[in-house]
């Protein structure tokens, strides 16, 4: 990690499944690491952890935790990150926050490199990371947007429960061997560990991610509702959504249906531009039964798509099946990938 000419960088929520992930993307990537401190709550401070050969303890978060370090990476739930980041951004750190605590505010741009990374010049010192089921979207559909225009888009999610945590996949494992056993089980978790009721996810399919709104959407399809216009600069565009938790560990699926501005385009055309777009890799052979799969994308930092099809009744629409792993390129990969930015743009000193 001891790279010279290299940034500190801290991880909080360092033992999180997203923190975890955060710290095996910077190695992997290879990102000029000078320094690296890792935080969490008090609970886990105190614990020591290998990282790259180097033995490292982790510390409690505190203020006074961020007093010379560059990059800050945040996976350690909301109501930390409101209390933390300000903090880490008074000392000078530039906070990459994988919450939803500052995702809608005016002053903060709300960043997937492929997309908006223009939008990094303007921060603060607080850049907001897109929902993990957002940001595979956007990444699939800023090609089209950019060629052909976007007026309309519907998406129906398939989320795998590692979105709820760590915790929500051994609830998964724990329940199916149960099922299978023949056993009694208490679901505790899913969908939402804070609503009043719990419901099995093994061999099931939950329409609730998060908390239901006023409106009769979720807190889950707001987040993409919101943030994809956001994102995109797109405040008129057009966008629902319908999120759905299945028994899957690791990796979103997406049904997008989209609706673009321009006539006469085929469904050869979009494929042809999403063979070439950053990030993207286009899985689309339907005569060989080749389209993205969740156990397939598992560990790879890319945008997967495929299906992709002409609408039978809408001449300007489209369907695509877009799949991602959501604790790489949905959280840690993107966060890694707004540091690498940063680096590029000469925004860190």
């Amino acid at each position: 990690m001891n790279q010279q000419n290299g940034f500190h960088v801290a991880v909080v929520g360092a033992t999180g499944a997203v923190g975890q992930q955060m710290i095996n993307t910077l190695v992997k990537q290879n990102f000029p690491v000078s320094k690296l401190t890792l935080l969490s709550s008090s609970r886990s401070a105190g614990k020591k952890v290998t990282v790259n050969g180097e033995e490292i303890t982790i510390q409690e978060a505190k203020p006074e935790s961020f007093e010379g370090v560059d990059i800050a990476l945040f996976s350690a739930g909301g109501s930390v990150s409101k209390e933390l980041a300000p903090e880490a951004a008074k000392r000078g750190a530039i906070v990459v926050d994988n919450t939803s605590a500052f995702r809608m505010d005016a002053d903060k741009p709300l960043v997937v490199p492929e997309v908006n990374e223009d939008d990094l010049k303007t921060h603060n010192g607080i850049i907001a990371n897109p929902n993990c089921s957002t940001i595979q979207m956007v990444v699939a559909l800023e090609p089209i947007r950019k060629q052909y225009g976007l007026k309309k888009v519907i998406v129906s999610t398939y989320q795998a429960v590692s979105g709820a945590g760590a915790a929500a996949i051994q609830e998964l494992m724990d329940e199916t061997k149960a099922v299978l056993a023949d056993e009694a089980f208490e679901p505790k978790l899913l969908p939402v560990k804070a609503d009043k009721k719990h419901y099995q996810i093994a061999f099931n399919a939950i329409p609730q991610i998060d908390k239901f709104q006023e409106n009769g959407y979720t807190f889950e399809e707001m987040k993409m509702i919101n943030e994809t216009k956001k994102i995109m600069h797109l405040p008129e565009l057009q966008v629902s959504a319908t999120c759905v938790r299945l028994p899957v560990p690791v990796g979103h699926s997406e049904s997008v249906y989209f609706e673009i501005e321009a006539d006469g385009v085929s469904a050869d055309e979009i494929k042809a531009l999403l063979k070439d777009a950053p990030g993207v890799v286009l899985q689309d052979d339907p005569e060989n039964q080749v389209y993205p799969m969740p156990a397939d994308c598992v560990g790879k930092n890319e945008v997967f798509v495929g299906r992709i099809r002409k609408d039978i009744d809408e001449a300007r629409g489209f369907h695509m099946w877009v799949v991602s792993d959501n604790l790489l390129k949905g959280a840690a990969w993107n966060s890694v990938q707004i540091a690498e930015s940063l680096v590029k743009l000469g925004l860190v000193k």
